[in-house]
């Protein structure tokens, strides 16, 4: 594609062995190539030997940004503390020091190649302030998604001086983007959604435009198992990280509610600080026999072990987008997941089950009550499962997200003013939602306190 114009991604990161965000710079850098785009990256050295191993022919097109002793402080420092609180203090600092370093590389190179667009995706946050300005082209950034906030009835289980920081972080964002000026100065800035776009500083002079942050690799992400009878079990299947606000200790309680007739099993995926937690919990509950823990594994083992599941659970109470939710519909799985965030822009009744987060009780009854009918009824899997793929195709395939981001491109080079994308049915897909929503009923609330985490939310 001659006409298209050079294109310099950043990023802070860029793997697919780390998958969600991370996975996403990577997408457009090696599918702006496949295009035959001239396209060049930036990003961390920390996963400079995956990079070069995947694609070896593009490593004169790849430029890291060094390790230091100062990201090497922060990374130590960051893990003494709460997830969430780590990533907006020493995380952060982090960051910024790297993007200090990226912002010189940068414009070095499109002086040297003759760049005309740079294309900064990640972090996908829109109150993180970024320093990714005059650089010498116009800027894009995005797709962001995020400005979240806990459920109400789930919030006041964090701990209050995570919270109170956590306040304190967001008002100073807007401060900070007077002095770090790359979102207010950007050409473009792409949000995945309308909550996202509200979280955005004011005063940007850029266009806005909506642009949903997550796409799917079909190659990767492909159905496998064939459904047996329900005197086969069911499998449950949970990718993520291990943190507190994904929840998984919802889904163990739900576990333990399980009829045994079920022969149901929960394969957990992932690793972090909450794993020895999780784990102990599990052994409590005398779950070892039907819950296995795997810890980290690669995508393309992720992706295997997707294509063995029946049902994904994402109870997550804090999810902004929720990529393995499109993983999951693109491999043919209905998907139950907490009706909060990201899983509410790519699921419909067809394809999944939502529950409303009124409280904690409430999830784990939702999540036992849904997981005990999909369980019961593998007809209704294989049609949910099918239904999630052809929308998963129809709607969120990353060859379509590229064709739009190069027209975007061209727009932003150009001056020209940027065409809305054509109207599909999302926005009565969100009218819509509160007929699939599982609701508890009163009856399954009786007795059960509001409130009975042991942690942080």
């Amino acid at each position: 594609m001659a006409s298209s114009p050079k294109v310099l991604i950043v990023s802070e990161n860029a793997s697919m062995m780390f998958g969600g965000e991370a996975s996403l710079p990577w997408h457009y850098f090696t599918r702006l190539r496949a295009r035959r785009v001239d396209t060049w990256l930036v990003v961390h050295e920390r996963t400079r030997d995956e990079l070069l191993r995947l694609a070896p022919e593009a490593a004169d097109r790849i430029h890291f940004i060094p390790d230091d002793r100062f990201n090497v402080f922060c990374w130590k420092m960051g893990r003494k503390l709460p997830a969430q609180l780590a990533d907006i203090t020493f995380g952060y600092a982090s960051r910024i020091a790297n993007q200090l370093a990226a912002r010189k590389l940068v414009r070095a190179l499109v002086r040297e190649h003759g760049i005309e667009v740079v294309h900064q995706p990640i972090p996908v946050s829109p109150r993180e302030p970024s320093l990714m300005a005059d650089v010498g082209v116009p800027v894009v950034m995005g797709p962001m998604n995020g400005n979240m906030s806990y459920p109400p009835a789930m919030d006041t289980q964090r701990r209050g001086i995570v919270r109170s920081i956590m306040s304190a972080a967001r008002s100073l964002s807007e401060h900070l983007h007077s002095v770090m000026r790359g979102k207010r100065d950007a050409a473009l800035l792409l949000v995945a959604n309308e909550r996202t776009r509200k979280g955005l500083p004011r005063h940007c002079r850029g266009a806005v435009v909506e642009l949903v942050e997550n796409g799917i690799d079909t190659e990767l992400w492909q159905p496998g198992r064939v459904h047996g009878g329900a005197q086969d079990g069911a499998s449950f299947l949970f990718l993520g990280r291990l943190v507190d606000w994904k929840a998984v200790d919802i889904i163990l309680e739900a576990m333990q509610r399980l009829p045994e007739s079920l022969n149901a099993t929960l394969d957990i995926i992932g690793d972090g600080p909450q794993r020895l937690h999780l784990e102990a919990m599990a052994q409590e509950m005398g779950l070892t026999d039907r819950v296995r823990f795997h810890g980290f594994l690669p995508q393309a083992d992720c992706a295997e072990r997707m294509r063995k599941a029946d049902i994904l659970l994402l109870p997550s109470i804090y999810e902004c987008g929720g990529a393995v939710v499109l993983e999951a519909m693109t491999a043919g799985l209905p998907v139950i997941a907490t009706a909060w965030g990201g899983p509410m822009d790519y699921l419909d009744e067809s394809c999944g089950i939502l529950i409303e987060p009124t409280s904690r009780a409430d999830l784990v009854a939702g999540f036992a009550s849904a997981m005990t009918d999909l369980a019961g009824d593998p007809a209704r899997r294989a049609a949910m499962g099918q239904a999630g793929r052809n929308r998963a195709l129809r709607r969120f395939d990353w060859d379509d997200k590229i064709s739009r981001i190069l027209s975007l491109y061209a727009s932003v080079v150009s001056g020209r003013p940027i065409e809305p994308e054509p109207v599909d049915d999302r926005s009565a897909d969100r009218l819509q939602r509160h007929q699939f929503i599982l609701r508890p009923s009163p009856h399954a609330r009786a007795g059960q306190p509001a409130d009975q985490s042991s942690g942080p939310r």
